[in-house]
């Protein structure tokens, strides 16, 4: 059976052992600093704390719809002082596979994007050409022309080698239409992640994960994700900061992503929220899909080590 997890909260010998084990915290974003734009209570003081230890902080966040600037702002927006470089986030994540591992030859590397600025902002940090995402001719209902085009090829561009989807806030038939032939004529199915919801406004909405599902069944293919628990993200961290992952620690609040990204990732520790997705009863299940080895309320918990 597997051992479950060390409970943290109002115990400071505890968690003054903890934070002496890691030197790295990679932080997941939604559900452990905030829900939507609330910010949860101590937040700022307890990642302050953190830094006054030494620890070196990585924001890393599967929501596709902000770049790294974008995060930077809403970060500094919220009180939080960071470093665009400290964030790594799923759409900068693809982009750097797309143009730095996959390297499709020209012209036939377009990308088409199911998603939001945030993926066409990364892509176009890369260099890479891309149709789709936010542009409005897209955002509306589809019509008896457009279907005699996309089954003809005529509305298709002929370069497009890549699909990429992820949180589209403006998902539609069309769209999702526009996927599936790319798809079905050869395109590489990628998504930025599969997070099945999106924690905000303190509930839950439809994730990433939810926008690419129609375009699986469509095709009986399942995607490359680069969100955690993808390890192709872990190892470009650890490339990325020279992390010694026995003295990392993942922090987040969701068990089939965060949880499992650092037990599959092999770190020296993992740490549950419970200020998210996942609860006690998730991981005390039997057949709960990872269990952490530490767990807090909140994050913020963290300040009563003394």
């Amino acid at each position: 059976m597997t051992q479950l997890p060390k409970y943290l909260t109002g115990d400071s010998a505890a968690l003054n052992e903890f934070l002496d084990k890691f030197d790295v915290f990679l932080l997941d974003c939604d559900g452990v600093l905030w829900s939507g734009d609330h910010l949860f209570e101590g937040i700022v003081e307890t990642l302050e704390m953190l830094r006054s230890r030494g620890k070196r902080l990585v924001f890393v966040t599967n929501n596709s719809t902000k770049s790294r600037p974008d995060y930077q702002k809403k970060l500094t927006a919220l009180g939080i002082p960071s470093d665009v470089e400290e964030i790594f986030a799923s759409a900068y994540s693809s982009a750097i596979y797309i143009s730095r591992i996959m390297k499709l030859p020209a012209p036939n590397n377009k990308v088409f994007v199911i998603g939001e600025s945030g993926i066409e902002s990364e892509l176009r940090t890369e260099g890479i050409p891309f149709i789709g995402g936010t542009d409005p001719s897209l955002r509306r209902d589809i019509t008896p022309e457009d279907f005699n085009g996309l089954a003809d090829g005529s509305l298709l561009d002929p370069n497009v080698g890549i699909v990429l989807a992820g949180l589209d806030f403006h998902i539609n038939y069309l769209k999702l239409s526009m996927g599936f032939q790319y798809i079905r004529r050869g395109a590489k199915f990628l998504a930025t992640n599969l997070d099945s919801t999106l924690p905000m406004s303190q509930t839950f909405f439809p994730g990433a994960g939810s926008i690419s599902i129609p375009l699986v069944n469509m095709t009986g293919e399942t995607p490359l994700a680069f969100g955690k628990p993808s390890q192709a993200m872990m190892d470009a961290i650890e490339g990325k900061f020279k992390l010694d992952r026995a003295r990392t620690c993942m922090v987040g609040d969701r068990l089939n992503t965060d949880i499992q990204f650092g037990i599959q990732g092999d770190l020296g520790g993992t740490l549950a929220v419970l200020t998210g997705v996942s609860k006690k009863e998730h991981w005390e299940a039997e057949d709960a899909v990872a269990v952490p080895a530490y767990y807090v309320d909140t994050l913020s918990d963290l300040r009563g080590a003394t």
